[in-house]
């Protein structure tokens, strides 16, 4: 014999009431915004690691190099990185980056390649902290 259970419209609503005398009621609302949390974690992800293959075959790196490319990118920005990582697929995809994606892009590039030969000195757009001669 199979019993079926009814559930309430709202049971997946985080803003569902709860009795401040039931605990569990309180642990399913926390519960539920982990659970939600989560979810939209491995939303970005899967943007993240699409960008990063993506940078990886444009510029040739290997996943660490590629993923702090799109770090140094996010922090140029003050965006998130899943921001950043939609941004670089949907130009992939034909869309325009702006002009602030196009310089952080282009110092990160920068300073992929210069780490990539050695160099500690940073690009030449970027203030060393001393005066200019």
């Amino acid at each position: 014999m199979h019993r079926i259970t009814m559930l309430p419209g709202d049971w997946w609503d985080l803003t569902a009431e709860t009795s401040l005398e039931d605990p569990a009621a309180e642990d399913v609302v926390a519960l539920r915004a982990e659970v939600d949390q989560l979810r939209r974690a491995l939303a970005g992800r899967a943007v993240i690691d699409q960008a990063c293959g993506m940078v990886m075959v444009l510029a040739p790196c290997r996943r660490g190099p590629a993923r702090n490319l799109l770090v140094d990118m996010s922090r140029q920005c003050n965006a998130k990185l899943p921001e950043v990582a939609a941004v670089v697929v949907a130009a992939w995809e034909g869309e325009p980056l702006s002009l602030l994606m196009q310089r952080a892009l282009r110092r990160a590039l920068r300073r992929l390649y210069a780490e990539d030969r050695g160099c500690d000195s940073p690009p030449a757009d970027e203030p060393t902290g001393r005066g200019r001669p």
